[in-house]
């Protein structure tokens, strides 16, 4: 029997959060070098392709008359959006599929970006074993979320709190590459040293190529992110910065292309090379299903009311917390603060004096009313909220959430 969700507000979701999982487990498998985690991305599209058209035949039967039909086109256009995201996604598993291959100095880098791909064997007695994963609260404790789990030979993609990892188990997580020394402690894992690439005395054409596609990497789904954040919060600053975001993929792209065709002549075998390419057009068509998106905000069309609660009602919230005046968070520099830790949420933009600061680095210090857009597990969003000074709590009419200052909330 299908059980899949019947409601557009619930397929939605779940098409969103699987077309997250969908690029994780692609960008895993070309980390990892595993077919077996790519072909579970093609088989995830097939889930994707079904829920795609599934929601298409709702929506259009949901328009009545003219009025419901201009609302209902914007939930066609990112449903169209989401589907792409889903076939980049593809397009980087088939890499690995395909054997295009990518040189081993990219995979080094990978393991260096803002957010990397782990998996780690859960070993008898171990703290992760027989244990459910909400009770684990990985993405708060350690900044990692669980996307996969593999039994044997069958793939669990469906992760949700009440999955309990057995020994043998491999998981498959994604988060902060802080977290990944502390996760291998409570799987009773043996230290990991992460790729390291060649030495060289001279910076060559490749090894620039390489940078400038991890670059890429975290610039597309940074965009992703704040396209996301941008449909929830209605907002016209952060649909800019995502337009900003794709044109800089533009340019990224034109210039490894040429880095490319310069190492090509430098005697490196040109076969890794093709995977550098295929890996470019996906972060580019990342890029373009946000801008695709966030046109909606750009030229002030009407949303239809289910895409902000449908996108809030995903595995990963997205959500706006401005620093109250003498917070833990006022005058603390993100790498001090390790939200990616604890409470597990990525900061995606910094909102101050009236202008976003995107992709905001570890040295970067939060001022008092500064507002951070971030994305991360909902159970986390009480705690980001109090470290940066509030106390949130739900409306039991309305649902919204409501922030107290602290101070207030304690006297």
């Amino acid at each position: 029997m299908d059980t899949r969700p019947r409601n557009l507000r619930a397929m939605l979701a779940e098409a969103k959060d699987l077309s997250e999982l969908m690029v994780d487990l692609a960008y895993a498998a070309l980390f990892f070098g595993d077919p077996d985690m790519a072909e579970e991305v093609d088989q995830l599209e097939d889930q994707m392709s079904d829920l795609v058209h599934e929601m298409r035949a709702v929506s259009v039967l949901a328009a009545r008359h003219p009025k419901e039909a201009e609302a209902m086109a914007s939930v066609l256009q990112v449903v169209s959006s989401i589907e792409r995201i889903g076939n980049a996604a593809v397009d980087i598993a088939r890499i690995v599929t395909h054997r295009l291959g990518i040189p081993r100095e990219l995979v080094a880098d990978l393991s260096n970006a803002e957010e990397v791909s782990h998996r780690v064997r859960i070993r008898e007695g171990s703290h992760l074993a027989r244990r459910p994963l909400a009770a684990l609260e990985l993405p708060v404790q350690i900044g990692m979320r669980v996307m996969a789990i593999r039994r044997e030979r069958h793939w669990i993609t469906h992760v949700d709190g009440d999955a309990i990892c057995l020994p043998g188990d491999v998981i498959f997580l994604r988060g902060s590459p802080a977290g990944i020394s502390r996760l291998r402690e409570l799987a009773a894992a043996p230290y990991w040293e992460p790729p390291i690439p060649p030495e060289e005395d001279v910076l060559s054409d490749l090894d620039r190529a390489v940078d400038v596609l991890v670059e890429m990497k975290n610039i597309s789904e940074v965009a992703v992110g704040l396209a996301y954040s941008a449909l929830v919060l209605r907002d016209q600053g952060l649909a800019a910065e995502v337009r900003h975001l794709e044109d800089r993929l533009d340019e990224m792209k034109d210039r490894l292309e040429l880095w490319v065709l310069r190492a090509s002549n430098d005697r490196i075998d040109p076969a890794p090379l093709r995977g550098l390419l295929h890996l470019s057009q996906a972060a580019e068509d990342l890029g373009d299903a946000a801008q695709q998106m966030v046109w909606l905000i750009e030229e002030k069309e009407e949303l239809h009311p289910i895409l902000s609660i449908a996108l809030g009602d995903s595995d990963e919230v997205v959500v706006r917390v401005p620093v109250a005046a003498g917070s833990e968070a006022e005058g603390a520099s993100l790498a001090e603060l390790q939200f990616d830790i604890e409470p597990g949420f990525h900061i995606l933009a910094v909102l101050r004096g009236g202008r976003y600061l995107y992709r905001p680095r570890g040295p970067v210090r939060l001022e008092a009313e500064d507002g951070l857009i971030a994305s991360g597990p909902d159970e986390g969003h009480r705690l980001l909220a109090k470290r940066c000074g509030w106390h949130l709590t739900e409306d039991d009419d309305t649902g919204e959430d409501t922030l107290a200052p602290l101070r207030r909330s304690s006297a």
